[in-house]
C-alpha cells in the first residue's frame, strides 16, 4: 500500500464510488480551463468553490498557513464563502423525519420552508414548537459527509503518488494539513459536538454582562440536527440598522474586542471563526452563533503567547525564541543557533513595533512560519488563533475603524497582570528558588571533584555538537554513495563483458542470460546516478 493513504471509517459503498467524484472534478477542472493559460488567484478561489465543501475548506486552512501559497492567493483565499444553493424543503422535511423517528406534525406547530442560510454542510430553518417557542434548526444536508470523505481518499492518493518523487519536501506538510482539516471537519458534521461548544461557551460567559449566545434545545438536538433558540437580532456590520435602533456602534465594537481577548487570555476557548454573520446584536447584547468550530489554548500556551507579544517589544530575542519553542515540538534534531538567527530577523523586521503598530495575526502567522522552517510542531489552536484574529480585526474595522484590537489586547494583558499579581506568592516563589539554588550549590563541591578524579583517571567522556558540520557531512556521504555506485557500475559492465566471452548456458541470441542482466542492471544504475547528478545541479 503507498505510504500515506489515509484509512476512513465510511461506509463502503463511498470507497467503490470515488470515481464518480473523480469524474465530477475533472468536469469542474475543464469548465475552467485550468490547462489555458495561468492560475490567477481569483480562478483559484472560483475552482475551490466549484469542487465543494472540502476544497473550501482546505482553501481557508491553506490561506492560514504561510509559506505553503503566495501573499496574493492566501488572501483570496480568505474570500471563500461556503455559501450554498438550499435543498428543497422535502429534503429536509425527510431528514427530519428520519432523525426523530416521528411525524413532524407531532413536535412542531410550523416550520418555514425558506431557509434562512444554506451553507456547504448545512442549512437553517425557522421553526415553531407546539408550545409557541421559536427555534432554529441546523439540518445537516444528506450524504455531505460521504462527499466529503471521498475527496479526502482521492487527495490522500495524490499525496501518496507525488511522494514517489522526492522533488517536493513540502508533501509530508500538505498530509498533515489534510488530516487537520478533516479532524475539523468531522467536528463541524457533529452537531451534537456543537451543542457541547454552546454550552461550554455560556458557562465561561455567564458572568458578562453584554455577551450572550443561543441555548440548545437538548432534547430535539441529534448527530445531524441541532435545535436552538432563535435569535431576531441584527447583524454586527449592519451599521446604518444598528445606528438608527440607538445603539454606540463604537461601544459595540470595543465590548467585542474586549470579549474576543478575555476568550483567547482567560478562557483559552474562543470561537475561530468570528465573521459578522456569526455575531449578532440584541437588546444590548453580543451574541455568537455557529459554534461549531472553537480553538483551545492551554495555559502554558496562553503565557508563550503573551511573553511572545513583550519580547517582541521589548526587542529580546531569546525570550522570543522560548516562547517559539513553549507554542510548538521539534519533530527533528534543533538547530539552536539557526533558530536563534531567524527569529533574530524577525524581530528586526518588526523594527519599533510597539503596542499601538503591531499586528497579533502577523506576528501569528510569523511565528508559525519560523516553526515550521525548523520543523516545529505547532498545536492547531495556534492556527485557529490566528485566523480568529485576522477576522475580527476585520471585523472591528468596519464597525469601529478608530480602535485597534491589539491597544484592548494589551490593556486587558495589563490589567490581568495587576489582577494576578500578588507579592505573596512572588515571595513564596523567590525563596522556593533561592533554597533550590542553595541546595544545588552545596553539591557543586562534590561534582567538581568527582569531574576531576574521572578526568586524571582518563574516564572523562566529552560530546561535542559542531554547529554547522551537518551540511559537510551530508556532502561527503552522497560522494562516497557516488563513488560506490560508480564502482559497481564498473564492476558491473567489466563482469558482464567477461561472461559475454565465454560458453555460459543458458544463452540468449548466443550471449549468456547472466551477462545480459549484468549490462542491463548497469544501465540502470548508471542512468539513476546521472539523474542525481543532473539534479543537484
Amino acid at each position: 500500500m503507498l505510504e500515506g493513504v489515509i484509512v476512513l471509517n465510511i461506509p463502503q459503498k463511498t470507497k467503490y464510488s470515488s470515481s464518480r467524484r473523480l469524474r465530477e472534478m475533472i468536469i469542474v477542472l475543464r469548465k475552467h480551463n485550468i490547462l489555458r493559460g495561468n492560475i490567477t488567484p481569483e480562478k483559484m478561489r472560483l475552482i475551490l468553490e466549484d469542487l465543494g465543501p472540502t476544497f473550501v475548506k482546505l482553501g481557508q486552512i491553506l490561506s492560514l498557513k504561510p509559506g505553503f501559497l503566495p501573499a496574493d492567493y492566501a488572501l483570496e483565499l480568505t474570500k471563500l464563502q461556503t455559501r450554498a444553493n438550499p435543498l428543497d424543503f422535502a429534503i429536509i422535511e425527510k431528514c427530519l423525519e428520519n432523525e426523530y423517528n416521528k411525524k413532524l406534525d407531532d413536535i412542531f406547530e410550523y416550520i418555514d420552508p425558506e431557509a434562512l442560510g444554506s451553507a456547504s454542510i448545512a442549512q437553517v430553518h425557522k421553526a415553531t414548537l407546539k408550545s409557541g417557542e421559536k427555534v432554529v434548526l441546523k439540518v445537516q444536508r444528506p450524504g455531505i459527509y460521504d462527499i466529503m470523505a471521498k475527496d479526502i481518499v482521492l487527495l490522500k492518493r495524490a499525496v501518496s503518488i507525488l511522494q514517489l518523487f522526492k522533488s517536493s519536501p513540502g508533501v509530508l506538510d500538505f498530509n498533515a494539513i489534510l488530516d487537520e482539516m478533516w479532524s475539523i471537519t468531522k467536528q463541524e458534521m457533529d452537531f451534537m459536538t456543537e451543542a457541547e461548544h454552546i454550552d461550554e461557551f455560556r458557562r465561561l460567559n455567564s458572568d458578562e454582562a453584554f455577551i450572550d449566545c443561543p441555548y440548545v434545545k437538548h432534547e430535539l438536538t441529534t448527530a445531524r440536527v441541532l435545535a436552538m433558540e432563535y435569535i431576531d437580532g441584527i447583524r454586527i456590520d449592519e451599521i446604518d440598522k444598528l445606528k438608527s435602533k440607538g445603539y454606540n456602534v463604537e461601544e459595540l465594537g470595543f465590548r467585542l474586542g474586549q470579549n474576543y481577548v478575555k476568550q483567547i487570555i482567560d478562557d483559552g476557548y474562543f470561537h475561530a471563526d468570528p465573521h459578522p454573520g456569526n455575531i449578532w446584536i440584541k437588546n444590548g447584547k453580543i451574541i455568537w452563533l455557529d459554534l461549531g468550530m472553537m480553538g483551545r489554548l492551554s495555559t502554558k500556551e496562553r503565557d508563550a503567547l503573551k511573553k511572545a507579544v513583550f519580547s517582541l517589544v521589548q526587542h529580546d530575542t531569546y525570550e522570543m525564541k522560548n516562547a517559539v519553542l513553549t507554542l510548538g515540538k521539534p519533530q527533528a534534531k534543533l538547530n539552536h543557533i539557526s533558530l536563534y538567527e531567524d527569529i533574530d530577523t524577525l524581530m528586526n523586521r518588526y523594527g519599533d513595533t510597539n503596542f499601538q503598530t503591531l499586528r497579533l495575526s502577523e506576528l501569528a502567522h510569523d511565528i508559525i512560519t519560523v516553526s515550521r522552517k525548523h520543523k516545529i510542531a505547532i498545536n492547531p489552536g495556534l492556527s485557529m488563533f490566528a485566523r480568529g484574529v485576522v477576522t475580527i480585526e476585520s471585523v472591528l474595522k468596519i464597525c469601529c475603524p478608530d480602535i485597534n484590537f491589539i491597544d484592548i489586547f494589551s490593556s486587558y494583558m495589563k490589567d490581568d497582570f495587576k489582577r494576578n499579581f500578588s507579592w505573596q506568592e512572588e515571595f513564596t516563589k523567590f525563596k522556593r528558588d533561592s533554597y533550590i539554588m542553595l541546595q544545588k550549590s552545596l553539591h557543586l563541591p562534590e561534582q567538581v571533584s568527582d569531574i576531576l578524579k574521572m578526568t586524571m583517571s582518563g574516564q572523562t567522556k566529552v560530546n561535542l555538537d559542531v554547529t554547522g558540520s551537518e551540511e559537510p557531512l551530508r556532502r561527503l556521504d552522497k560522494m562516497i554513495n557516488k563513488l560506490i555506485l560508480g564502482i559497481i557500475c564498473s564492476a558491473l559492465l567489466l563482469g558482464s563483458s567477461i561472461i559475454c566471452t565465454t560458453n555460459m548456458t543458458p544463452q540468449i541470441m548466443e550471449i549468456p542470460i547472466l551477462g545480459v542482466v549484468g549490462y542491463l542492471v548497469a544501465v540502470f544504475l548508471s542512468i539513476r546516478l546521472m539523474i542525481n547528478i543532473y539534479k543537484e545541479k
